[in-house]
């Protein structure tokens, strides 16, 4: 479908349109922020532990606040994009997040280094839908709407390996409140940019009364949820805590459906989960991200206490994984995403990043990084790319106008569930591989040399059996994707919905006034 087809005459959308590549730096610009906060403090952890005094059973709340707030509030900040607009939503979000991270910066004690994180995990859920669904109504033209997620994909799955790099430079040769303090001037550039810049097209809000039931019933099940696999990873999958949190959660998420079909106007429309192709990438993506979040974390372990890698070449270690990533994002997927179904590029993609990772299976205390783990991580990034891409796109196209935000947020949800749900099952998975080789094999150490070498091993046992599994979960992907996924190409004119809920959408195309 043509841009002229979708414009009507003397639309205010004409000159959105003119600057929507414009626009585009600035919402690639915010989402490359939000996507290394998420590893850059990773990094400087350690040393943000030390300075502010921070325990170590307290040390995963800097983290773990961030999650929950990010993770709890993204369907609601979704909505709330809908209702207010997404431009205003993404400036007050980039504000927002701006003044949270000086905060961080500047904290004093461990509380104040919490409310800061929390406080980011706020404006990241307002923050995060609101670009995505920009994206989605202001880009209406296949082939480049193809070009826009194309690098907004590449940005959403190599932004955290980005953040390992400068997390490591900014630790290394300044100071860990540096790792807080460079997201203002990105903050400030994209809001003052995105307020000059942006023309949001009219007629997409959704200005039906918040969904009250439906927010409180969300955001505590996903909280309760994303709350339960981090307690997982310290405490133990049997702790009376953390199952406590999984039925909570089941509980809170289940009336959240029930309450979602009866209410006139609802925070999560079904129609939106339920049709098979945005229901299909959602599912997916979360189960790819389980497997791309928990490598990330090993490989980090493994370069730096296995090999001794520093942290910036640990960060530069990842390069790879960037490039293949780009390669996949922008060249791969943007030139064949209008000549293929998705289902053909998301399937295949994940398949071969499945393959990156089974190369990684093979790690051993003396692998070598040119022949191991560099053809490793460019196959992953290359999968990855490729399938992020198309998904990115398809997870937005042919929805409602009024829902763009909210299909946005569940986006970001699948990723940020996916990704808490990774860590700590993962990291389970590998201490008790670690836990099991370190017993059957302690015993033939005499020296403490080879103790500290049987530790090591067991390390990496554990690292590689974990990864068997994530291997598993991008076949699965892929396996989920040319299952549900069936929709055609997007310059088919089709919408991206199955046919029974295709009478209920009205394609983003035809919204651009």
């Amino acid at each position: 479908m043509s841009e002229t087809a979708s414009k009507a005459p003397g639309a205010p959308a004409t000159s959105g349109d003119a600057n929507r590549w414009k626009a585009l730096v600035f919402i690639a610009l915010a989402q490359l922020m939000v996507v290394l906060d998420a590893t850059i403090v990773n990094i400087a952890l350690p040393s943000a532990q030390v300075d502010l005094g921070i325990s170590d059973g307290n040390r995963q709340w800097v983290v773990t606040a961030y999650a929950l707030a990010f993770g709890g509030l993204l369907l609601f900040g979704g909505r709330i994009a809908d209702l207010w607009g997404r431009k205003n939503a993404f400036v007050v979000g980039l504000i927002g997040f701006a003044g949270a991270s000086a905060l961080g910066g500047a904290a004093t004690n461990e509380a104040m280094m919490f409310g800061a994180r929390a406080l980011q995990g706020v404006f990241g859920a307002l923050l995060a839908p609101a670009a995505l669904s920009l994206l989605a109504v202001m880009f209406t033209d296949a082939k480049e709407r193809a070009k826009a997620f194309g690098i907004y994909g590449a940005i959403a799955g190599g932004g955290g390996a980005v953040g390992f790099i400068l997390g490591g430079v900014l630790t290394e040769y300044m100071d860990w409140r540096w790792t807080f303090f460079v997201n203002i001037p990105f903050a400030i550039v994209a809001a003052l940019g995105a307020y000059f810049v942006i023309r949001e097209p009219e007629g997409g809000r959704n200005r039906n009364p918040l969904d009250i039931p439906g927010v409180l019933l969300s955001t505590l099940g996903l909280v309760a949820l994303v709350y339960g696999f981090t307690r997982a990873e310290s405490n133990g999958w049997g702790d009376s805590v953390t199952v406590g949190m999984f039925v909570a959660s089941a509980v809170l998420l289940i009336a959240f459906v029930v309450t979602e079909a009866k209410v006139k106007a609802p925070l999560l429309p079904l129609r939106v989960v339920t049709d098979r192709n945005r229901g299909g990438i959602y599912l997916s993506l979360g189960i790819a991200i389980i497997a791309m979040f928990g490598t990330f974390l090993f490989l980090t372990y493994y370069l730096q206490v296995v090999k001794g890698f520093s942290p910036i070449k640990t960060g530069f270690a990842f390069m790879p994984m960037i490039v293949g990533m780009m390669v996949g994002s922008t060249q791969i997927g943007t030139r064949l995403m209008t000549r293929l179904p998705a289902r053909l590029l998301m399937g295949p993609g994940f398949l071969v990043a499945a393959i990156g990772m089974l190369l990684m299976t093979q790690l051993e205390i003396g692998s070598s990084y040119a022949s191991t783990i560099l053809p490793a991580m460019l196959l992953l990034g290359l999968g990855m790319g490729t399938a992020f891409m198309p998904a990115m796109s398809l997870a937005t196209l042919g929805v409602e106008p009024r829902d763009a935000g909210v299909a946005s947020a569940m986006v970001n949800t699948s990723q940020q569930v996916g990704g808490a749900i990774g860590t700590a099952l993962l990291n389970t998975i590998a201490a008790s591989a670690t836990t099991a080789y370190v017993k059957d094999h302690i015993g033939s150490a005499t020296s403490k040399s080879q103790q500290q070498l049987v530790a090591l091993e067991g390390q990496v046992h554990g690292y590689t059996n974990a990864i068997w599994f994530a291997v598993g979960m991008l076949v699965l992907a892929a396996v989920i994707v040319v299952t549900l996924v069936n929709a055609g190409r997007p310059d088919t004119g089709a919408v991206a919905g199955s046919a029974e809920g295709a009478e209920d959408e009205v394609p983003v195309p035809v919204v651009a006034h």
